[in-house]
């Protein structure tokens, strides 16, 4: 049955989605900006992108103290400057909002580099002789390239010394180490948790961007409503909406993803959420982060949640990769 639900096998690209870390790394490792383009350390680094493209900007600041903004719209943001280093993502190269960032800094004449699989943002980019990351084929959903093309950001900022050449040893460690198939069942029996349910995403706020991909997951590729937020900060305003949920009306399904070495304080609001919640006859399930350091933590985590995704369309007998309202909203943005 899956294999008539599943038309294009997103199942296989879940399968090697470790083997995209390489890919990445491999695609930008030759990739610098012009020399004198960017003489000091940048002021800062403004991330433009949009959906998955930019989630990947997302994690590099969870990861790293660095100074990133993630634009997700037209133009550019306040913080960009005549010091700062300029990143378009665009899997597919035709994200208008993201052309749009392009142009502004070309424009303005700021550092800038793309990251992409080709359309126009490479086109622009050989045009006018810019630095390009071009993410070899076989194009899959952007959704599931993530290991590509943050793999792929955090080579250019290798490149450039903004990071030291260990991290992309790292990520390396981190393909070889995640198994994907381990984590299919896990996903699938969550996904039967959830059938016929709006999933809560609840995270720390060190893993924030973890929830946002599973929301994005649960979304485009099951076709869904899903909700994300994270601790501390939906204890002082969300839980009072989500303690008073009707009864009667078990349509909401709430998960916490959980790191066990988390602050002690916010484990502690972690539990007497839960509490709060099962007092109001709603069931609450942790799914504990595993990984023995945070690249790990973050990606096996974001493949449990391609796989939930990934079983919850095929409990709904959807085929999970097209993402056909998308698709029309573009069209008729383009009239």
């Amino acid at each position: 049955m899956a294999v008539k639900i599943d038309k294009s096998n997103m199942r296989k690209i879940i399968l090697d989605f470790p083997k995209q870390f390489r890919i990445g790394i491999k695609a930008a490792q030759n990739v610098f900006l012009q020399p004198g383009k960017l003489i000091r350390w940048p002021e800062n680094i403004i991330i433009c992108g949009m959906g998955g493209s930019a989630l990947v900007g997302n994690i590099l600041v969870s990861l790293r103290p660095l100074d990133v903004f993630c634009h997700k719209s037209y133009g550019l943001p306040p913080q960009a400057g005549n010091e700062s280093l300029i990143i378009c993502i665009s899997y597919s190269g035709n994200t208008e909002e993201t052309l749009s960032a392009f142009s502004e800094a070309y424009n303005r004449k700021l550092p800038l580099i793309s990251i992409t699989t080709g359309g126009k943002l490479a086109e622009l980019s050989k045009k006018y002789a810019l630095p390009l990351v071009k993410i070899p084929g076989p194009k899959i959903p952007p959704r599931l390239a993530l290991g590509e093309m943050f793999a792929a950001l955090i080579q250019l900022l290798v490149n450039q010394t903004i990071l030291g050449p260990e991290i992309s040893e790292e990520i390396l460690k981190v393909g070889e180490k995640l198994k994907s198939k381990r984590l299919e069942n896990q996903g699938k029996k969550i996904a039967k948790k959830i059938f016929q349910k709006i999933p809560i995403v609840y995270t720390s706020k060190q893993f924030q961007e973890i929830g946002l991909v599973w929301k994005n997951s649960l979304n485009e590729t099951a076709k869904i409503l899903a909700i994300a937020n994270y601790f501390p900060e939906l204890n002082h305003n969300e839980i009072v909406g989500l303690a008073k949920l009707p009864i009667n009306e078990d349509k909401f399904s709430i998960i916490i993803l959980r790191d066990r070495q988390e602050h002690p304080r916010i484990l502690k609001r972690m539990k007497i959420t839960k509490e709060i919640i099962n007092k109001e006859g709603r069931e609450v399930e942790f799914i504990d982060i595993k990984g023995k350091n945070v690249l790990e933590k973050i990606f096996s985590t974001i493949l449990l949640g391609f796989w939930t995704s990934y079983w919850l369309a095929l409990e709904y007998k959807i085929d999970p990769t097209p993402v056909e309202i998308i698709e029309e909203f573009k069209r008729k943005m383009k009239k």
